[in-house]
């Protein structure tokens, strides 16, 4: 199997076949169990979606961050204990990248997360750690970051993941009694990103706006899709919440 397919048997569905397709409405993986936008697989008769990264992991992958980690797909965490990715800080309830000589794992779309975003505008580049302090919680070294090339806006991953899970709103997919209830929602960003440029208060509403493009942006890329088309798409959903 190989991206760009349009339709694929998976072995977590083996019952009907799945087929690619894009959606502007927020659905659960079935297979990492976090939510996703955009680019999807889908078994119409059952409202069974995978991330693209789960419905077609790579077997095994590296990252930057852990050049000594091989880390390897696999559909459920491994033993009996919690685990928590590496990237996000959150727990993982489902498909995993996990690297078996260091005990690290991540979420398939943490795994995932590109080095730059980039909407022309806005330009974010990933980091292990913060060199400076997070415009959500202020705080510096707290799981990967994305820092813009003006250094101005810096969002540790871990607190968008948090933004994304705790100001859910209620959303529903379908229609009529084929209705789906997502179990997670899209997040009401309205005064989550602290700046601390309010002195000048001029350049308070430029600031604040920017930072939240940057965090529809990292929002999107957690959500598996990091393009400019999604990423209005999440603008859209949060500027209804």
């Amino acid at each position: 199997m190989k991206y760009g397919e349009k339709e694929i048997t998976h072995f977590s569905h083996p019952q009907h076949k799945l087929r690619f397709e894009i959606s502007e409405a927020p659905f659960k993986c079935d297979g990492c169990k976090e939510v996703g936008i955009g680019s999807r697989y889908k078994c119409n008769s059952c409202n069974f979606d995978l991330h693209k990264h789960c419905a077609l992991p790579s077997p095994f992958k590296s990252h930057i961050f852990y050049p000594k980690c091989s880390f390897q797909f696999l559909p459920r965490t491994p033993g009996d204990i919690p685990r928590f990715c590496n990237a996000c800080e959150r727990d993982i309830n489902g498909s995993v990248y996990h690297c078996k000589s260091c005990g690290f794992d991540l979420h398939p779309t943490c795994a995932n997360l590109p080095s730059v975003l980039d909407d022309g505008e806005v330009k974010l580049h990933l980091y292990c750690k913060a060199s400076e302090p997070c415009q959500k919680c202020g705080r510096k070294g707290r799981s990967w970051t994305y820092r813009s090339t003006c250094k101005k806006y810096n969002l540790h991953v871990a607190c968008v993941r948090e933004m994304l899970v705790e100001s859910w709103q209620d959303i529903y997919l379908g229609h009529g009694s084929n209705s789906k209830k997502l179990e997670t929602r899209i997040p009401n960003l309205k005064g989550t990103v602290q700046t601390n440029q309010q002195r000048n208060k001029g350049k308070v509403k430029k600031c604040t706006a920017i930072a939240g493009m940057a965090v529809q942006f990292i929002i999107s890329a957690l959500l598996g899709d990091p393009t400019a088309l999604i990423a209005g798409v999440v603008g859209s959903l949060i500027s209804k919440a």
